[in-house]
Protein backbone atom coordinates (compact mmCIF):
# COMPACT_ATOMS: atom_id res chain seq x y z
CA UNK A 1 0.00 0.00 0.00
CA UNK A 2 1.43 3.38 -1.02
CA UNK A 3 2.04 6.40 1.18
CA UNK A 4 -0.86 8.30 -0.43
CA UNK A 5 -3.29 5.45 0.26
CA UNK A 6 -2.21 5.40 3.89
CA UNK A 7 -2.90 9.14 4.22
CA UNK A 8 -6.45 8.66 2.88
CA UNK A 9 -7.20 5.53 4.93
CA UNK A 10 -5.92 7.19 8.10
CA UNK A 11 -8.83 9.64 8.04
CA UNK A 12 -11.36 6.94 7.29
CA UNK A 13 -10.25 4.32 9.83
CA UNK A 14 -7.35 5.03 12.18
CA UNK A 15 -8.05 8.71 12.89
CA UNK A 16 -11.75 8.98 12.01
CA UNK A 17 -12.81 12.47 13.11
CA UNK A 18 -16.09 11.28 14.68
CA UNK A 19 -15.45 7.82 16.07
CA UNK A 20 -11.81 8.22 17.13
CA UNK A 21 -11.00 11.91 17.57
CA UNK A 22 -14.54 12.90 18.69
CA UNK A 23 -14.41 16.14 16.68
CA UNK A 24 -17.27 17.92 14.98
CA UNK A 25 -19.93 16.73 17.40
CA UNK A 26 -22.33 19.64 16.77
CA UNK A 27 -23.24 18.70 13.18
CA UNK A 28 -22.87 15.02 14.00
CA UNK A 29 -25.61 15.13 16.59
CA UNK A 30 -27.65 17.90 14.98
CA UNK A 31 -28.14 16.82 11.39
CA UNK A 32 -28.08 13.03 11.43
CA UNK A 33 -31.82 12.52 11.78
CA UNK A 34 -31.69 10.84 8.38
CA UNK A 35 -29.14 9.16 6.13
CA UNK A 36 -29.53 11.77 3.38
CA UNK A 37 -28.74 14.57 5.84
CA UNK A 38 -25.61 12.66 6.88
CA UNK A 39 -24.50 12.29 3.27
CA UNK A 40 -25.24 15.95 2.47
CA UNK A 41 -23.42 17.36 5.48
CA UNK A 42 -20.55 14.92 5.08
CA UNK A 43 -19.97 15.73 1.41
CA UNK A 44 -20.23 19.47 2.03
CA UNK A 45 -17.63 19.24 4.79
CA UNK A 46 -15.45 16.90 2.70
CA UNK A 47 -15.38 19.44 -0.15
CA UNK A 48 -14.34 22.19 2.27
CA UNK A 49 -11.70 19.93 3.84
CA UNK A 50 -10.15 18.95 0.51
CA UNK A 51 -10.15 22.45 -0.94
CA UNK A 52 -9.05 24.25 2.23
CA UNK A 53 -6.19 21.81 2.80
CA UNK A 54 -5.10 22.26 -0.82
CA UNK A 55 -5.25 26.06 -0.76
CA UNK A 56 -3.62 26.34 2.66
CA UNK A 57 -0.77 24.03 1.61
CA UNK A 58 -0.22 26.29 -1.41
CA UNK A 59 -0.10 29.58 0.53
CA UNK A 60 1.06 28.53 4.02
CA UNK A 61 4.62 29.76 3.53
CA UNK A 62 3.36 33.17 2.40
CA UNK A 63 1.26 33.80 5.53
CA UNK A 64 2.98 35.39 8.54
CA UNK A 65 2.63 33.46 11.82
CA UNK A 66 0.75 36.32 13.54
CA UNK A 67 -2.19 36.09 11.13
CA UNK A 68 -2.03 32.38 10.32
CA UNK A 69 -5.30 31.29 12.01
CA UNK A 70 -7.39 34.29 10.81
CA UNK A 71 -6.07 33.69 7.29
CA UNK A 72 -7.08 30.04 7.45
CA UNK A 73 -10.55 31.01 8.65
CA UNK A 74 -10.98 33.46 5.75
CA UNK A 75 -9.98 30.75 3.25
CA UNK A 76 -12.37 28.26 4.88
CA UNK A 77 -15.19 30.83 5.03
CA UNK A 78 -14.83 31.53 1.31
CA UNK A 79 -15.09 27.83 0.50
CA UNK A 80 -18.07 27.36 2.83
CA UNK A 81 -19.81 30.27 1.08
CA UNK A 82 -19.33 28.48 -2.26
CA UNK A 83 -20.78 25.26 -0.78
CA UNK A 84 -23.70 27.12 0.84
CA UNK A 85 -24.68 28.98 -2.33
CA UNK A 86 -24.24 25.90 -4.54
CA UNK A 87 -26.41 23.76 -2.28
CA UNK A 88 -29.06 26.49 -2.13
CA UNK A 89 -29.11 26.63 -5.95
CA UNK A 90 -28.86 22.94 -6.85
CA UNK A 91 -29.96 20.98 -3.75
CA UNK A 92 -32.59 23.20 -2.10
CA UNK A 93 -34.26 20.40 -0.11
CA UNK A 94 -31.01 19.27 1.53
CA UNK A 95 -29.94 22.90 1.99
CA UNK A 96 -33.19 23.64 3.83
CA UNK A 97 -32.85 20.49 5.93
CA UNK A 98 -29.26 21.22 6.98
CA UNK A 99 -29.99 24.90 7.54
CA UNK A 100 -27.58 26.71 9.83
CA UNK A 101 -25.21 23.76 10.03
CA UNK A 102 -23.79 24.56 6.56
CA UNK A 103 -22.39 27.99 7.53
CA UNK A 104 -21.13 26.46 10.78
CA UNK A 105 -18.66 24.36 8.76
CA UNK A 106 -16.44 27.47 9.00
CA UNK A 107 -15.89 26.86 12.71
CA UNK A 108 -15.90 23.07 12.56
CA UNK A 109 -12.82 21.99 14.50
CA UNK A 110 -12.11 19.19 12.01
CA UNK A 111 -11.56 21.67 9.18
CA UNK A 112 -9.47 24.18 11.12
CA UNK A 113 -7.63 21.38 12.94
CA UNK A 114 -6.54 19.72 9.69
CA UNK A 115 -5.53 23.10 8.25
CA UNK A 116 -3.32 23.82 11.26
CA UNK A 117 -2.02 20.33 12.03
CA UNK A 118 -1.48 19.00 8.51
CA UNK A 119 -2.00 21.33 5.54
CA UNK A 120 0.15 24.18 6.86
CA UNK A 121 3.09 21.80 7.37
CA UNK A 122 2.89 19.57 4.28
CA UNK A 123 2.96 19.74 0.49
CA UNK A 124 -0.13 20.11 -1.69
CA UNK A 125 -0.81 16.47 -2.69
CA UNK A 126 -0.54 14.97 0.81
CA UNK A 127 -2.66 17.83 2.16
CA UNK A 128 -5.33 17.24 -0.48
CA UNK A 129 -5.33 13.50 0.29
CA UNK A 130 -5.52 14.19 4.03
CA UNK A 131 -8.61 16.33 3.38
CA UNK A 132 -10.05 13.55 1.24
CA UNK A 133 -9.45 10.91 3.93
CA UNK A 134 -10.85 13.02 6.77
CA UNK A 135 -13.78 14.07 4.58
CA UNK A 136 -14.58 10.47 3.65
CA UNK A 137 -14.28 9.40 7.28
CA UNK A 138 -16.60 12.21 8.37
CA UNK A 139 -19.09 11.42 5.59
CA UNK A 140 -19.14 7.70 6.38
CA UNK A 141 -19.61 8.37 10.09
CA UNK A 142 -22.49 10.81 9.52
CA UNK A 143 -24.14 8.52 6.97
CA UNK A 144 -23.87 5.51 9.28
CA UNK A 145 -25.23 7.42 12.26
CA UNK A 146 -28.03 8.96 10.15
CA UNK A 147 -28.92 5.56 8.69
CA UNK A 148 -29.15 3.90 12.09
CA UNK A 149 -31.24 6.73 13.52
CA UNK A 150 -33.55 6.75 10.49
CA UNK A 151 -34.02 2.96 10.44
CA UNK A 152 -34.72 2.63 14.15
CA UNK A 153 -36.59 5.93 14.48
CA UNK A 154 -38.83 5.85 11.43
CA UNK A 155 -38.49 2.42 9.78
CA UNK A 156 -37.00 3.98 6.64
CA UNK A 157 -33.64 4.59 5.03
CA UNK A 158 -33.08 7.28 2.39
CA UNK A 159 -36.87 7.73 2.62
CA UNK A 160 -37.53 4.13 1.46
CA UNK A 161 -39.83 2.28 3.83
CA UNK A 162 -38.38 -0.95 5.19
CA UNK A 163 -41.23 -3.47 5.27
CA UNK A 164 -42.02 -4.67 8.77
CA UNK A 165 -40.01 -1.98 10.57
CA UNK A 166 -42.47 0.90 10.35
CA UNK A 167 -44.54 -0.76 13.10
CA UNK A 168 -41.60 -1.02 15.51
CA UNK A 169 -40.05 2.42 15.19
CA UNK A 170 -38.67 4.15 18.27
CA UNK A 171 -39.31 7.89 17.99
CA UNK A 172 -36.52 8.71 20.46
CA UNK A 173 -33.93 7.92 17.76
CA UNK A 174 -35.03 10.80 15.53
CA UNK A 175 -34.87 13.14 18.54
CA UNK A 176 -31.73 14.56 20.21
CA UNK A 177 -31.37 11.82 22.87
CA UNK A 178 -31.34 9.18 20.12
CA UNK A 179 -28.31 10.84 18.57
CA UNK A 180 -26.37 10.47 21.81
CA UNK A 181 -27.46 6.87 22.29
CA UNK A 182 -26.65 5.78 18.73
CA UNK A 183 -23.34 7.66 18.67
CA UNK A 184 -22.31 6.19 22.02
CA UNK A 185 -22.88 2.66 20.78
CA UNK A 186 -21.09 3.33 17.49
CA UNK A 187 -18.06 4.78 19.28
CA UNK A 188 -17.97 1.74 21.58
CA UNK A 189 -18.18 -0.66 18.62
CA UNK A 190 -15.44 1.18 16.69
CA UNK A 191 -13.24 1.31 19.79
CA UNK A 192 -13.69 -2.44 20.31
CA UNK A 193 -12.87 -3.17 16.66
CA UNK A 194 -9.78 -0.95 16.81
CA UNK A 195 -8.43 -2.70 19.91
Amino acid sequence: MGKNSIIVLKGVLKENPIFVQLLGMCPTLGVTTSAINGVGMGLATAFVLIMSNTVIALVAKLIPDKIRIPSFIVIIAGLVTIVDMSMAAYLPAIHASLGLFIPLIVVNCIVLGRAEAFASKNKVLPSCLDGLGMGLGFTLALTLLGSIREIIGSGKIFDFIIPGLEEYKLLIFVLAPGAFIALGYLIAIVDKLRS
